[in-house]
Formats: structure tokens, C-alpha cells, sequence
């Protein structure tokens, strides 16, 4: 029938889609630089290039320099200058880098090849790689390339001056946030897991420590190396039940028809759903979910139990199941209670949403029906405009050097600065990181998206892998 329902259920999903994508184009876009862009050339493969369209991928040689990483033709580490080490892992280290020629900053991630394959993590650095090449949101780091030599794989990504979340926390009196300064950051982190589960990514890790700051105080998720792809699931339009008080007011006022149907309905996003049950055993100690520790499969609602430590940390200061030793602090997740300090006098809305994600029954757990949806229409979130928290200013500005000052920098070991140049085919059968190099366009256009044929394939069953870290202070 025109103009009936489902033709303005129609229209309402699609206009409000358009203008989410669309606000996030215009908060994501920076000025342009005065910088000249360089004209480079290296003898190695070129880079592929994604234009946003799953079936057109472009050579590096055809992508045009963009302000935010103005380099034309292929890539390669010789275009970089090494400032700093930022941090290091077991398999890799994240450098503050200068494009040469420019006055533009990195951060260029640098992992060992050899490393990747002998701990059996080829898988996973192809999913970080899908990932950051795919998003395109305000509050996910942003990927401008990657790339490999012979013995390497390189990500350079845009440098958040902030530094790690964890570390601002740290310099926080007691290790810890006023309410409404968490609940800013809060609505960000809320927003970044949002968009990685439309996309069909269950992001796994969240902490402290995979939060960025940027030079303005807002943040970015990154290290997406235990990320789950999943299979994405259409939006959902809902209708609202009108209470019997609305109705009864209705009534009473002759406006009884007067609500309109659409104000009745709601865009909800579906979760990710995974085609069997995943027993991995991956995340970080104090915020792994009981259903991954007792080992009977979890789904995107890990994604809400660690939502809800995260919170709980930045009120407190600690995360609420730590133990004196693992086994304890397992045991803790599974059958402890939380306990909140009434000296930090939280609202009861606040704590009724972290006990709401901290349910073990994750079927129960605030989220597992309509994904972040649910979370941002809970009272603790009523103060919170999710559309412009972009230019909002947040509650924490950090005070930083000029990164351009070199004084600062101490000289780098020699291992830092290896590099290996020499020419190899990326394309040889027996190279498993084939189709690693990607390179973003500019920010207006689609966001960078794989080639389908390039996704790496989702295994038969997920293999049984226990990837456990504790939380600690990186090593920089």
C-alpha cells in the first residue's frame, strides 16, 4: 500500500543509515596539509589499493597522494625515518616514524615474518590486516598502509600523540576517572565496538592497554590481532510498545493517533553471528568472560563482559574479579561477586549497567539481543548524544612536546633500525601472506575494503589456541 508502513520502515532504514555514514565522513575529515607531497620509487612489488568497492582493487602505482599520507607509487620502509620505539611485543614493534621529505608523523607497527609463522599467528595478522584496511570510524586507529619486504610486515597507521589509555589511567589520582569522565570514553569505546560488529568483527581484547589517545583527548581501538571474523548481520527495525500511562494520556488529551508510527521505530543493530561455536581460549587475564574459561563456546557477548570490566576499571582503579594469582582470579570470574567501594558514591545507574554486562549467562548479558543498541538506551547514557560526541571536548587533553622536536628522541639500537630492502615476489606460492599490501584512499571516498577473494578463510573449525596476557605495563 503507498505510503504504508513498510514503505516508511523503508525509507527510515535507509536514510538513517545515510546519515550515520554520513557523519562519520564529515567527523573523520582533517584539514589538509601544507606539506608537498614527495615523489617516491622503490624496486619492490607495488601495494594494492582498495577503493571501498569489494571487486575493485587498484596497483599502488595507480593511487594518488592524499593530504593525510601524501605518497605516490609503491611503499616501502626506506621512505621513513625512525624516531622512537613506542612499544614492543613478542612478535613485533610499533615505531614513531617521519615520512621522509615531510613533516608527517606514523606509527609504523613492524612484524617478523619468521615470528608469525613459527607461532602459528598468519591467520590473525590477515585479520588485523582485513580490519584496519576495512574501518572507517572515528574511534578506530586509521590505517593508511601495509605493506612487506622479505623477512617483514609493516602497518603504518596513523601516531595518536596520547599515548596508551592504560598509561593516562595510571597518572590519574587513585588510577582512576571521575563518572562522567568514564562515561564519555565509555560512549566512544561503545561506538568502535558498534562498528566492528556491524562489519562482522568480534573485536576480543578490549582493555586499557588497546586504547589510544590522540593529540585532541578523544580515542582509538587498535591491536585487532585477536579479532573474530563473524558473519555480518543486517540491521533490524524494532517497534516500541507504548506504555499503558502514554496511552491512557493519549486518550485523556484526544491525541490518540497522534504519534506517528515512525516515532514508534527503532534501527537496532543485529550481533555478528559466528557459524559454529568458538572454544579459543584468547584475551587478557582479569577480562577474559566465564564462557571462554569454562570452554563452552562464546559468541560477540564477550565483547559486553569486557565492555563492563572496562568500565568498572576506569571508576575504580582495578578490574573487579583480579585474584593473587590466575587460577584464583578465574575462579574469581566464574562464581565471585561484584563488590563496589561506597566511597566512590556511583549512581545506581551506572552500577546497575556494569552488573547488567558482568551477567555469566551471557544469553542474559545486556547487549546479547540487540548489540550496542541495548547499551546506549540505558539511563546511564541518557546525558550522552552518541550522534556528536565527536565534537565534544573530552575530559582529558594531554599535554604534549612537539613531536617534531628530534631533541628528545634518544638514538635507537641497532636492531631498530634494520630494515630489509631487497627485492622479493610477494606472489610466490610459497609466501603465506600473500595480498598483505593495502594502501587507503582518501578520507570522502569509501573506506578502504578488501577484495573478497583476499578475505582470509574462516577455518572448518576454529583451532584450539589459548593466547593469554596479563595486564602489565608495556615495554617501551
Amino acid at each position: 500500500m503507498p505510503g504504508g508502513l513498510g514503505e516508511n520502515v523503508s525509507s527510515l532504514t535507509t536514510e538513517a543509515r545515510n546519515l550515520s555514514l554520513t557523519e562519520v565522513d564529515a567527523q573523520t575529515k582533517r584539514s589538509p596539509s601544507p606539506a608537498a607531497p614527495p615523489s617516491h620509487s622503490v624496486e619492490e612489488n607495488g601495494a594494492v589499493v582498495s577503493t571501498g568497492k569489494n571487486q575493485n582493487v587498484l596497483a599502488a602505482s595507480a593511487a594518488q597522494p592524499t593530504p593525510e599520507f601524501p605518497v605516490s607509487g609503491p611503499i616501502g620502509p626506506h621512505l621513513f625515518q625512525k624516531l622512537k620505539l613506542l612499544g614492543k611485543g613478542d612478535v613485533g614493534r610499533v615505531y614513531l616514524v617521519l615520512l621522509k621529505g615531510t613533516t608527517k608523523l606514523y606509527a609504523m607497527k613492524v612484524l617478523t615474518k619468521e615470528e608469525m609463522i613459527a607461532r602459528n599467528k598468519v591467520k590473525r595478522v590477515l585479520t588485523e590486516r582485513e580490519i584496519l584496511a576495512t574501518a572507517h570510524h572515528p574511534f578506530i586507529v586509521t590505517m593508511y598502509a601495509s605493506f612487506q619486504t622479505k623477512d617483514r610486515l609493516y602497518f603504518i597507521m596513523e601516531y595518536c600523540a596520547g599515548g596508551e589509555f592504560f598509561r593516562v589511567l595510571q597518572r590519574q589520582p587513585n588510577k582512576r576517572l571521575p563518572e562522567d569522565a568514564v562515561r564519555f570514553y565509555a560512549a566512544e569505546v561503545l561506538l568502535a565496538l558498534e562498528y566492528l560488529h556491524h562489519m562482522g568483527f568480534i573485536y576480543r581484547d578490549l582493555k586499557p592497554e588497546n586504547i589510544l589517545m590522540r593529540a585532541d583527548g578523544h580515542i582509538a581501538l587498535t591491536d585487532f590481532d585477536l579479532s573474530k571474523q563473524a558473519h555480518p548481520v543486517s540491521p533490524r527495525v524494532i517497534k516500541h510498545q507504548i506504555s499503558f500511562l502514554d496511552r491512557m494520556k493519549g486518550a485523556i488529551s484526544g491525541n490518540r493517533g497522534s504519534r506517528s508510527n515512525l516515532k514508534d521505530l527503532e534501527i537496532v543493530d543485529s550481533e555478528p553471528v559466528l557459524p559454529y561455536a568458538t572454544n579459543s581460549f584468547v584475551g587478557t587475564e582479569e577480562y577474559i568472560a566465564p564462557e571462554v574459561i569454562q570452554g563452552v563456546g562464546h559468541t560477540s557477548d564477550v565483547d559486553w563482559w569486557t565492555f563492563g570490566i572496562l568500565l568498572y576499571e576506569m571508576l575504580t582503579g582495578t578490574t573487579p574479579f583480579k585474584g593473587s594469582y590466575q587460577d584464583e582470579t578465574f575462579n574469581n570470574i566464574v562464581h565471585g561477586n561484584i563488590r563496589f567501594d561506597e566511597s566512590l558514591h556511583l549512581s545506581p545507574e551506572c552500577k546497575n549497567l556494569i552488573k547488567r554486562l558482568l551477567k555469566r549467562d551471557a544469553s542474559k548479558r545486556l547487549g546479547h539481543e540487540n548489540g550496542a543498541s541495548d547499551i546506549k538506551r540505558h539511563p546511564w547514557f541518557r546525558k550522552i548524544d552518541f550522534n556528536l560526541i565527536r565534537n565534544e571536548t573530552p575530559p582529558i587533553i594531554p599535554k604534549l612536546r612537539d613531536p617534531l622536536d628530534f631533541s628528545q628522541y634518544p638514538p635507537l639500537k641497532d636492531k631498530d633500525l634494520q630494515d630489509d630492502v631487497e627485492p622479493f615476489d610477494e606472489n610466490s606460492p610459497a609466501n603465506p601472506f600473500k595480498n598483505f599490501a593495502s594502501r587507503k584512499l582518501e578520507r570522502g571516498s569509501s573506506s578502504a575494503a578488501l577484495s573478497t577473494a583476499d578475505r582470509p578463510a574462516t577455518a572448518a573449525q576454529d583451532e584450539e589456541t589459548r593466547v593469554l596476557s596479563t595486564k602489565s605495563e608495556p615495554e617501551v
